[in-house]
């Protein structure tokens, strides 16, 4: 190897962000730690770890599709390879929310993949039953029990129909996911000690608990820069989400790596609040008091026209 080829290798190394790398080692350990010893030394404290891992392996998947650790696409996707979180391709995780960070199509019911709106034309013809059902799940209690399971179904079916309409995008997602979840689902029948049950149950949990974060980080606004939250919370659940609750400034700088956030938006507060224009919250707790039981929007998008 030349020199200039071993300088290039130094540098690339160098590159690599040693916070996020010990994250996914951490993550894997305790994960696999759940999974067989500390599910036989008591399996509610194995399911605690399991719930925990593959909610912060979702988050890291999220810092993946935008260039960490590494900034080689490709190694960076080997990284978070395994589908911890069972229902959601990495390949197409990766497509739709690199399609979301478009902003000046945020919260369209159409054009933003992870718009929780509805066209008000598509609302008026559901059955009375399914919007009961939508309107309990736009409540945060809602959106824990019920969020999960409903975003699942409309991820699939959505998906399901692209593929039929042949596209190739699509179909490459759900292919790739099949080795990713069969490396989860060997380890579950032939390493792990946990009940496929508990597992099961865990993974919920965990996607439950990452609907904490999607849950209002997007409000409908006339103009685009007021639309993505900022919740100034340095707690538990802001690490578990790699301090993506501090949202707009992820979307003004989605290179950034997560543990960069808190310091640019603490030092910059003022600008990034008028940049949004003070759609703000100051913690989880806040959220969890003001919209536990009730909603924070209406189901149907509330700034387009009634059919």
């Amino acid at each position: 190897m030349t020199r200039a080829a071993l300088l290039r290798v130094w540098v690339r190394f160098c590159a690599i962000e040693a916070p996020t790398l010990a994250l996914l080692i951490l993550c894997y350990a305790a994960w696999g730690l759940g999974t067989i010893w500390v599910a036989q030394l008591w399996l509610p404290l194995g399911m605690v770890l399991v719930v925990l891992s593959t909610a912060l392996h979702s988050s890291l998947s999220h810092e993946a599709l935008h260039g960490h650790p590494t900034h080689v696409p490709w190694l960076d996707t080997a990284l978070v390879f395994p589908a911890l979180s069972v229902v959601v391709p990495y390949l197409r995780f990766r497509d739709t929310h690199l399609a979301h960070h478009r902003d000046a199509i945020l919260t369209d019911p159409y054009d933003d993949p992870e718009s929780n709106y509805l066209d008000p034309a598509v609302w008026v013809r559901q059955p009375h039953w399914f919007r009961f059902l939508l309107s309990v799940n736009n409540r945060l209690a809602g959106r824990l029990v019920l969020g999960p399971l409903l975003g699942t179904i409309a991820f699939v079916r959505s998906d399901l129909m692209l593929a039929m309409r042949g596209d190739r995008a699509v179909i490459r997602g759900w292919l790739w996911h099949i080795p990713a979840l069969g490396l989860v689902l060997w380890w579950m029948l032939a390493v792990a000690q946990m009940p496929l049950w508990a597992w099961g149950l865990s993974v919920y949990l965990a996607l439950s608990i990452l609907k904490i974060r999607t849950f209002l980080e997007h409000q409908a606004h006339v103009r685009a820069r007021g639309r993505t939250v900022v919740i100034e919370d340095r707690g538990p659940l802001a690490l578990l989400f790699l301090n993506n609750n501090l949202h707009v400034v992820h979307h003004m700088h989605p290179r950034v790596a997560w543990y960069r956030l808190p310091a640019l938006y603490f030092n910059n507060r003022i600008r990034y609040l008028s940049r949004n224009d003070g759609y703000v919250y100051h913690s989880y707790g806040q959220i969890f008091a003001r919209y536990f039981w009730r909603a924070k929007d209406p189901v149907p998008h509330p700034l387009w026209s009634k059919p």
